[in-house]
């Protein structure tokens, strides 16, 4: 299995199930798009905070709304490819609800000997299936 970037969608807001998948797929669909990653791997984990428990900007429109989504890749994407994810993020959070400026997008560029895969292979010692420079 390759090392696909994972996220981590924080909110505070409670959505029905079938929501939850959609917006976590929604995520992943980003990352897909913007990075040229195989659709097949994936991981994407949703948190649900207790609003006292998520303090956010204070100029979100909607501080129910607040989105958090943290998202670690290995280094070598583009400027331009990053570009693309952060607004492929925030246009699709919208259809949930989410207004852009409640959203805060954090990309973490992991060096390949920090990530284990594979029964405990780091990241440098295996083929990926997939470019990372984009």
């Amino acid at each position: 299995m390759p090392a696909m970037p994972s996220a981590i969608v924080e909110i505070r807001t409670t959505y029905a199930p079938d929501v939850e998948v959609q917006l976590l797929e929604t995520v992943h669909a980003a990352i897909v798009q913007a990075f040229k990653v195989s659709p097949v791997h994936r991981n994407v984990t949703l948190v649900v905070h207790a609003p006292h428990r998520f303090l956010g900007r204070t100029d979100c429109p909607d501080p129910e709304r607040l989105t958090n989504v943290s998202i670690f890749v290995l280094p070598g994407r583009s400027v331009a490819a990053k570009r693309r994810l952060y607004q492929l993020l925030v246009q699709g959070l919208e259809r949930f609800g989410i207004p852009g400026p409640c959203v805060l997008i954090r990309l973490h560029e992991l060096p390949p000997e920090n990530i284990g895969v594979r029964g405990g292979l780091p990241v440098c010692d295996v083929e990926l299936g997939y470019p990372v420079k984009v």
